[in-house]
């Protein structure tokens, strides 16, 4: 079986999404560890209520970037994770932590990729940048994580019509609900079955 980690900083509703499709027998792989950013998040409930370990890992803790990661890599390694999933996880991972799990950390990001999208742009900003723009079509991006923010491979993507009366927060709500919600499980299927074969083929 495929080992996933999932990583969060909020209230997990795209990790609920990952554990739905777990439950329903359509995962290709196994949620073994939730890693928390910071305490008292709705996801560390929701990864009680499906019985997952999780850990909570906070940047604050470390005196450095480089010990915070180091921390993250142990958990993960203990573990022995396959696939990292970064679900609304706001910490940016540096070049040296992606480089040790090439093609196998993946993000989603609420909307078409290369739109609105790099440092600083995540949550509400990124359907307010939509919006003010005037774009018609909006939508999620499930992509490969390297060292440009929001800049790797794209795996998946999908796309909904932008209304006359949207705002930012029903913009952000359908998104996540006909797109978010359904290309994310969809993608970490296509990279554990890549990595599933990698691990044959050695």
């Amino acid at each position: 079986m495929i080992k996933i980690a999932v990583l969060v900083s909020g209230g997990g509703t795209n990790l609920q999404a990952i554990l739905d499709k777990e439950k329903q027998g359509l995962l290709n792989g196994e949620v073994s560890l939730i890693v928390a950013s910071k305490d008292n998040i709705y996801a560390i409930e929701r990864a009680k209520k499906a019985d997952k370990k999780y850990v909570v890992i906070c940047k604050k803790d470390y005196e450095s970037k480089e010990k915070y990661e180091e921390a993250l890599l142990d958990i993960l390694n203990s573990e022995n994770i396959d696939l990292i999933v970064l679900a609304g996880y706001l910490n940016i991972l540096s070049e040296d932590f992606i480089k040790k799990y090439p093609e196998r950390i993946i993000n989603i990001h609420p909307s078409l990729i290369p739109s609105f999208c790099g440092d600083g742009m995540y949550g509400l900003k990124v359907h307010e940048a939509a919006l003010n723009y005037g774009v018609k079509l909006s939508g999620a991006t499930v992509h490969y994580v390297n060292e440009v923010t929001d800049g790797g491979k794209i795996i998946l993507q999908k796309a909904i019509e932008v209304k006359e009366d949207d705002s930012p927060e029903s913009l952000q709500k359908r998104i996540m609900e006909n797109c978010e919600w359904i290309i994310l499980p969809e993608a970490i299927n296509i990279v554990c079955e890549k990595i599933r074969k990698e691990k044959q083929d050695v």
